[in-house]
């Protein structure tokens, strides 16, 4: 008898917000396998918006996950160690001109900051949410959380959403701002040959550089270029196989179940969440239109032109952005090979989202 009592006290619990939450999570699952829109994190993200949500569940170990490894930081910094270790810088220090893009594909966000206050956000929460414009998902984390955000949930699902949807949201936005002649230009590419000193000493050098410029931004940059060390140093492929592979994906895992410890109802179902996702897009739109129009800048004053879609892949989302303007180059010219031109520019945009965030950091710290 005490058991159909507790199940119709439980149903009696049980709030539209909370079935808002439920048909959340349900489509994250079904992006995750239909779409397979980043499975790694997007299914338990939307696993774990279900289990928090569901009437008189206890989420303790959860929150104990949460603050383990989201509120100490360690989850983003863990996996920036396989995101680096995944990147090959080569085809940036073949055209260190690359550099040019990732930091120009950064100007939304800081648009995105001035709006987000425009429109009554707490300074840190603008500051949070102002960051999903750079498409990296664990620079996202790791700002949301530094300034403890209300909204990290609404936050990790925006910026993780728009890296998965690169390939749908920025062909359209391109097209509205270049001509079929632009995305015709071809450029060439030497393959330079880049030295094991040099890709050694990159990293080091970058993480000497962004950790005097934005020291904020150390911890993150640091372990994005020592999973790049540990890569290019020659003696520990298996670590670097490990950090590419195991711990990349058993982190993510991790990330996304323990982010659904934000993701409860009486947090995530507000209009500040709506807001926070139409802000995020936002960002994203002006990160993409700045990237391209800065290509466009440039051509004025160089005789070798540069195809404008190479300033969309400036973004940090690696290496959905880079296969996109590859793919649409050779839509318009099935001979034009952009795809190490637009990868100098991600990873490059990579670098640049890290230290974007350092200095979103101390921007509004100062401001404080």
């Amino acid at each position: 008898m005490s058991f159909f009592y507790d199940l119709f006290g439980n149903v009696l619990n049980f709030t539209w917000q909370q079935g808002v939450m439920i048909l959340i999570g349900c489509a994250l699952i079904w992006c995750a396998i239909k779409r397979e829109m980043e499975p790694t994190l997007l299914l338990p993200m939307g696993f774990g918006a279900i289990l928090v949500n569901l009437p008189m569940v206890h989420t303790e170990a959860i929150e104990t996950l949460f603050n383990a490894g989201i509120a100490s930081e360690l989850f983003p910094l863990l996996l920036f160690i396989g995101i680096g270790a995944m990147i090959d810088f080569g085809p940036l220090l073949s055209n260190p001109k690359m550099f040019l893009f990732g930091a120009a594909a950064q100007f939304g966000i800081f648009f995105t900051l001035v709006i987000a206050v425009a429109l009554g956000f707490d300074l840190k929460d603008a500051a949070s949410t102002a960051i999903i414009a750079a498409a990296d998902g664990p620079t996202s984390i790791y700002v949301a959380n530094y300034f403890q955000s209300t909204y990290q949930g609404a936050i990790m699902v925006a910026a993780y959403s728009y890296m998965a949807l690169v390939p749908i949201i920025q062909p359209p936005i391109i097209k509205a701002i270049t001509t079929k002649k632009e995305r015709m230009i071809r450029m060439e590419y030497s393959a330079a040959n880049v030295s094991k000193t040099t890709r050694i000493l990159f990293p080091i050098f970058v993480t000497i550089i962004a950790g005097t410029v934005a020291p904020k931004s150390a911890e993150l940059i640091g372990f994005l270029m020592f999973g790049n060390l540990i890569r290019e140093c020659g003696v520990l492929e298996n670590l670097s196989k490990s950090a590419q592979s195991e711990l990349a994906n058993l982190i993510t895992i991790l990330l996304g179940i323990s982010v659904s410890f934000r993701m409860k109802a009486e947090l995530f179902v507000t209009w500040q969440t709506l807001l926070i996702l139409g802000l995020g897009l936002f960002g994203f739109v002006f990160d993409t239109v700045g990237g391209v129009l800065f290509a466009k800048f440039l051509n004025l004053f160089s005789k070798k032109k540069v195809n404008p879609m190479i300033g969309a892949a400036g973004i940090s989302a690696f290496p959905m952005a880079s296969r996109m303007v590859h793919k649409m180059g050779r839509e318009e010219d099935p001979n034009n090979f952009l795809l190490m031109h637009a990868a100098g520019a991600n990873v490059s945009g990579q670098i640049a989202s890290v230290i974007a965030g350092g200095l979103i950091i101390t921007l509004v710290e100062q401001m404080l």
